[in-house]
């Protein structure tokens, strides 16, 4: 990664899972089929050959219909999975949103978590207990922040879990979907942070199915199908191809407009 703005690198990546296709009724049925070499499954790519670079300063946006592969190259990026060929190249420290109470131990409190998910993002307890009440006080969840986090609902989920990746001050941050379980007051107060890290040359990488947010906070977005990049241009090039306005037989492929400020 030679290019000193380019934050995010993916070449090539493709991803392969293995589907089993036939499931035997009986653990004697299972052991027969292994041993005779007969077990039913199929390859199923879920990411075909995809490569783009994300900027620093950048908000891409990943949009696609259901199944086009979007969360699968998210956790790619995040490390989650390896690719099955290719490579991923990431600049700086990364903090992932890619599931929902993913990093949260459900019998431990807020408080808790907050250091827990600190330490496994590589900070010390003494830099996470510098920045716990200014987690405390954005996520905003009130004297829930000392009960287990299995009693909150998913929106609490969220708003503990944006304001710690946030608050730790990653270079680069991946958002899947997680946005969407937050209450309007609160999806605004989360992308005004992000706009504020954009402008410190912070990235970010957003899954969302809101056309509306691609179209207010993404510099560039990527459209997916079946696996396969079809368009990386402008958040209005990608929205109309999603909505079916334009029909994309080809990677239309366009330089990259400068991050906005």
């Amino acid at each position: 990664m030679n290019d000193a703005s380019i934050s995010i690198r993916v070449q090539n990546v493709s991803q392969r899972f293995r589907v089993i296709q036939e499931r035997p009724d009986t653990v004697r049925e299972l052991f027969a089929k292994f041993a005779r070499k007969r077990l039913g499954h199929r390859d199923f790519e879920a990411v075909s050959g995809v490569s783009f670079d994300v900027r620093k300063g950048e908000i891409v946006g990943l949009i696609g219909r259901n199944g086009s592969g979007k969360s699968t190259l998210l956790k790619i990026i995040a490390g989650v999975y390896r690719p099955t060929t290719g490579n991923v190249e990431v600049r700086g420290t990364l903090a992932p949103l890619i599931e929902l109470g993913a990093g949260m131990h459900p019998e431990l409190t807020g408080r808790e978590n907050i250091l827990l998910n600190g330490l496994l993002m590589g900070y010390s307890k003494e830099v996470m207990r510098q920045r716990q009440q200014k987690i405390i006080e954005f996520a905003d969840i009130g004297d829930f922040i000392d009960s287990p986090v299995k009693q909150y609902s998913s929106g609490m989920y969220m708003r503990l879990a944006f304001s710690v990746a946030t608050e730790v001050d990653p270079d680069v941050l991946v958002v899947d979907e997680i946005l969407a379980v937050g209450d309007f007051a609160f999806q605004e107060k989360c992308f005004d942070r992000l706009s504020a890290f954009r402008a410190l040359g912070k990235t970010i990488v957003l899954v969302t199915h809101s056309m509306s947010q691609i179209e207010d906070y993404c510099d560039r977005a990527i459209l997916l199908e079946k696996g396969k990049l079809t368009l990386d241009g402008t958040p209005a090039q990608a929205i109309k191809a999603y909505l079916g306005e334009a029909l994309i037989e080809e990677p239309i492929l366009v330089e990259a407009p400068s991050p906005r400020a």
